[in-house]
């Protein structure tokens, strides 16, 4: 079967190709919008299903997969930072506390959508202005949501503890989505 991954990410398509899973790339337009009033869970779903919907025309036999990951902490969604001002200020806010990284991956295959989350705590040591200063500067992280990857220099330096799945942190939670692509190849 012909498996479509719906993505910009580059950590996604590492984490797909490490997984031996032969795949394309194709993208579509979406609005990554949201009702204010959904929760956190709901509106990674709501996304990840809304990127799925783009394809439902013009996908036959393939297999779509679409995904969305937000940060999230005392019930408010962390985005993707406009500038570094934005980026500083998420990084202080994570700073010495616990945050939630959700991944919700939708799966199209024959106009009907599978949709599953995971959900990983993740826990930062307290970081200095510096640190986070050396970070943005170093490290840009403006296309990640809360303003960081794991896996780069601030992962390593910064969170003592996970609980979950730490790919799932990266932007795929590679373990569930193996079981889920079971049922369809």
């Amino acid at each position: 079967m012909k498996i479509i991954l719906a993505s910009q990410s580059p950590r996604r398509r590492e984490l797909l190709a490490l997984m031996g899973i032969p795949f394309e790339v194709a993208l579509r337009e979406v609005d990554e919008s949201f009702p204010d009033q959904l929760d956190p869970i709901a509106a990674v779903r709501h996304i990840a299903e809304k990127k799925a919907r783009a394809f439902i025309d013009g996908a036959k036999d393939e297999l779509v997969i679409t995904a969305d990951t937000i940060v999230t902490i005392d019930g408010q969604i962390l985005g993707k930072p406009v500038d570094a001002v934005r980026a500083t200020e998420m990084l202080t806010q994570l700073s010495g506390r616990k945050h939630e990284v959700i991944t919700a991956v939708a799966l199209l295959h024959k106009g009907k959508i599978k949709l599953f989350h995971e959900v990983t705590e993740v826990y930062f040591r307290v970081i200095t202005i510096e640190e986070i200063e050396y970070y943005i500067e170093h490290f840009k992280p403006f296309d990640k949501a809360g303003a960081y990857g794991i896996q780069e220099w601030i992962g390593v330096v910064a969170v003592y503890k996970i609980v979950g799945s730490y790919m799932n942190v990266v932007g795929l939670p590679t373990a569930r989505l193996s079981k889920e692509l079971h049922n369809f190849l």
